[in-house]
């Protein structure tokens, strides 16, 4: 990069965080004019990749289409705003930034705004979800576990059931005489909008996302370790090569060594994903094994029909843990899916689903009204009464958000 480029950065840096002058703005006015369009794309590129944005984003035709308009916006009267440069290289660019942070959204299809303002105001915001669960125990007995005081939540037998400093819930023998203990099938559940870490008998440990449920022997005796799985989780299975660890999954299972891996099989998704960060599982539906290596992922879709992708997006599958929405190419509908699940909605819509496609990071900290307002300057409209959402067709406006 040379002088002009970095120039063009740092000016571009300065004016994204509302930081440069009068003088600034005409001089990266005038920087962008002199480019080519291949310059530009090369400075968009680098900086938007210090935003962990893949630089695929910024092909030749947006880079050309940022350019024209820059050009067009240059010759404009002088009492023009300066805020269109912020507009281009937001709408045009098809870039979002949620204020504060490094998260970005990406519209395959977004149209050229006129606004760049699109703030969603709602009159019962929902805040995002938190740590909180039920444990029911082998006799029937709930106990809401994030109300629970920290330490020994219940005895079971020979079984503590202890709740730790962080929140995560332990099963620890009272002692060593497993022949001893009485093993029962206790069930954890998190509602929509939360979520829980719970430590199993063996030492294995499990994140369970929003609206799902795990089910487990209170101790792990015999040749395998067998536990069931409606919703998602992320598993970090203790190596036990003597006792395999088998995830059963409605008529699948998933049968592990010693590894870590998200499973997401909710039952208003189209396909059950089997993701494999470390180790090797292997995959048994209808009576027919495949083994996945790190960075796989096998796609069972609802008619029978498995994809195994063998360089899978594992960042993407293991965001919700990491406090992040993310998605690539994917639609309005898939992604309300996962807010609903986490805000505790319901969604419907008016009208067919719109097309447009979206790319990008969400922090799952951030309050529904800030979510909405991404997807409204995207284009997306909604009517929202209580907790229910109505996704609008794009030429209806009225009492919307």
């Amino acid at each position: 990069m040379d002088n002009a480029d970095f120039r063009v950065t740092y000016l571009l840096k300065l004016y994204l965080r509302k930081q440069a002058s009068h003088e600034e703005i005409a001089e990266l006015l005038d920087l962008l004019e002199l480019s080519s369009v291949e310059e530009i794309s090369g400075v968009l590129e680098e900086y938007w990749e210090q935003l962990d944005i893949s630089a695929s984003f910024f092909e030749t035709p947006k880079s050309e289409e940022i350019y024209k308009r820059i050009i067009q916006q240059k010759n404009k009267p002088a009492g023009f705003k300066p805020g269109f440069l912020m507009a281009w290289f937001s709408i045009a660019a098809s870039i979002l930034f949620i204020a504060g942070g490094a998260y970005y959204l990406v519209s395959r299809h977004a149209p050229v705004a006129t606004a760049v303002q699109a703030k969603v105001v709602l009159a019962h915001d929902a805040l995002p979800g938190s740590e909180k669960a039920i444990l029911t125990l082998g006799n029937g007995e709930t106990i809401d576990l994030d109300s629970a005081s920290k330490g020994m939540v219940t005895l079971r037998g020979n079984i503590q059931i202890v709740k730790k400093d962080d929140g995560q819930i332990n099963y620890q023998p009272a002692n060593t005489a497993l022949q001893k203990q009485k093993i029962e099938i206790n069930t954890v559940t998190t509602p929509r909008g939360g979520t829980y870490h719970i430590v199993l008998p063996d030492g294995s440990n499990v994140w369970l996302n929003a609206a799902s449920q795990i089910k487990f022997p209170t101790a792990f005796i015999g040749p395998q370790r067998r536990i069931e799985l409606n919703g998602e989780a992320y598993f970090e299975v203790a190596k036990n090569p003597a006792m395999p660890f088998i995830v059963k999954v409605n008529a699948e299972e998933v049968k592990v060594l010693g590894t870590h891996f998200n499973i997401m099989a909710y039952d208003d998704e189209q396909s059950l994903r089997t993701t494999l960060l470390e180790g090797a599982v292997m995959l048994t539906t209808r009576n027919i094994s495949y083994t996945l290596h790190p960075g796989n992922q096998a796609v069972l879709a609802k008619d029978g029909n498995l994809k195994m992708i063998e360089n899978a997006d594992i960042g993407a599958s293991i965001a919700w843990k990491e406090g992040l929405f993310q998605f690539k190419d994917e639609n309005i509908a898939n992604i309300l899916r996962q807010a609903a699940r986490w805000y505790n909605l319901d969604v419907s819509y008016q009208g067919k689903v719109p097309l447009k496609q979206f790319t990008g990071k969400i922090s799952r900290n951030i309050k529904l009204s800030e979510m909405l307002s991404m997807f409204k300057y995207a284009g997306i409209n909604f009517d929202i009464e209580g907790n229910h959402i109505t996704v609008l067709e794009p030429d209806n406006h009225k009492n919307n958000y």
